[in-house]
């Protein structure tokens, strides 16, 4: 790592979800630590860049409550409005390609007055119009996408036939890069999803008289299994049917659900016996999952990666609602024994029920425990790296690859 190199790095994102917003931040994080020297800095596509072609913006902009096409996408998440999101996917590609002169233009603007060293996408479906006018303007820039989901589901939903820089965070993503035709010393691998810094922090979450005291503290038993339920940081409605579900059985189970930026949720479960509701938080995460025994939620890759980093075995559900990118998640989940999956959380009670029996807990544990993802510092270690070889003039990679 050359210490004394000052250099300009954009990460780009959106908020389509939170997945793309928390790799930036933690990225962000890593980088201000380790490489203090770099200029990081995170874009966001729409709102920094693309506000002018965002239709529902065009549509709400002179209204009392201007809105986003990022905040339309969220409110479906938050009411489990997701059924369909595989058909609409094309169509988005289409809308895509249809507005990617405009999109150029702007980007181009963009990259002109900024100037990076380096511009790394952690977004699909854009990274062919963003590679196409970071070429235009700086063709000697190097152009990287680092996937946030563990596979290309549907295909070219993040990886463009481009000559471009691949870094993968799963077997599966790594060998679909090679399939597209990058080229071998373009293609990176890491050891899993990118979680935030805060989750590598020791604490005492291995500690039974620690989780008992914070327990008691949250008004919890300390003796009671618990189950951290988590729907991504808008919250969804189902997490009240499932907490409802498990008070009404025979279980001996209690709960912590993660309600996000979803006010409504969170009031809903205020009162409720066996229940810790938490509203929206960026740090304490790691905290309540500490106080856990399993994870409950949707087969979404950060939460997943999240919960297993803790060693909570997980129960996430595949059936129509769940989005196509995240349906590889649920096969790994299987593949690793990692958890159970459900076809409805309707079955919630008799999965927690096999899953509390015997030492299944203690066994789908010691797999979570089993992973080692690290991803969050071996990324920016790889995009120093590139920078050297950049600045040498050089593209062989090959040597830093897993």
């Amino acid at each position: 790592m050359n210490i004394t190199s000052s250099r300009s790095l954009e990460l780009i994102y959106f908020d389509y979800g939170g997945g793309h917003r928390n790799a930036s931040e933690a990225l962000e994080h890593v980088f201000k630590e380790q490489y203090p020297h770099w200029n990081v800095r995170r874009v966001n596509l729409f709102s920094d860049v693309l506000r002018q072609l965002d239709p529902v913006h065009c549509l709400t902009k002179n209204s009392l409550k201007p809105c986003q096409s990022e905040d339309f996408y969220n409110t479906l998440l938050q009411r489990g409005l997701t059924y369909g999101f595989g058909l609409a996917l094309p169509l988005t590609q289409r809308a895509i390609k249809l507005s990617s002169n405009a999109m150029e233009e702007l980007l181009r603007q963009h990259w002109q007055g900024s100037q990076p060293d380096l511009v790394v996408s952690l977004i699909p479906n854009f990274n062919e119009v963003m590679f196409k006018a970071l070429q235009t303007v700086q063709p000697q820039t190097p152009y990287v996408t680092v996937m946030t989901d563990m596979a290309d589901v549907p295909p070219n939903f993040w990886q463009a036939k481009q000559d471009q820089f691949m870094i993968c965070g799963s077997e599966m993503a790594l060998r679909q890069s090679r399939q597209t035709g990058y080229r071998e010393e373009r293609i990176f691998k890491t050891t899993g999803m990118i979680i935030k810094p805060q989750f590598y922090v020791s604490s005492m979450s291995g500690d039974e008289r620690w989780r008992r005291l914070e327990r008691e503290k949250l008004r919890l038993d300390p003796d009671l299994p618990t189950a951290f339920i988590m729907f991504g940081g808008h919250g969804a409605k189902v997490a009240a049917a499932i907490v409802e579900r498990l008070n009404n059985s025979n279980l001996a189970v209690q709960t912590i659900v993660m309600c996000g930026h979803n006010k409504e949720l969170l009031q809903s479960f205020q009162g409720v016996k066996g229940c810790c509701p938490v509203g929206f938080t960026s740090d304490q995460v790691p905290y309540y999952m500490g106080l856990a025994d399993f994870f409950i939620g949707k087969p979404g890759p950060g939460s997943l990666s999240e919960a297993l980093h803790m060693g909570l075995p997980v129960i996430v559900n595949c059936d129509r609602s769940t989005m196509p990118q995240e349906r590889p998640n649920v096969d790994w989940v299987r593949d690793n024994k990692l958890g159970l999956v459900v076809n409805n959380f309707k079955n919630i009670v008799a999965a927690v029920r096999w899953l509390l029996e015997g030492d299944r807990l203690t066994h789908f544990r010691q797999n979570a425990k089993s992973l080692d993802n690290r991803a969050v510092f071996e990324i920016p270690l790889l995009l120093d790296r590139m920078m050297d070889d950049t600045d040498e003039k050089t593209y062989r990679f090959s040597k830093y690859t897993s």
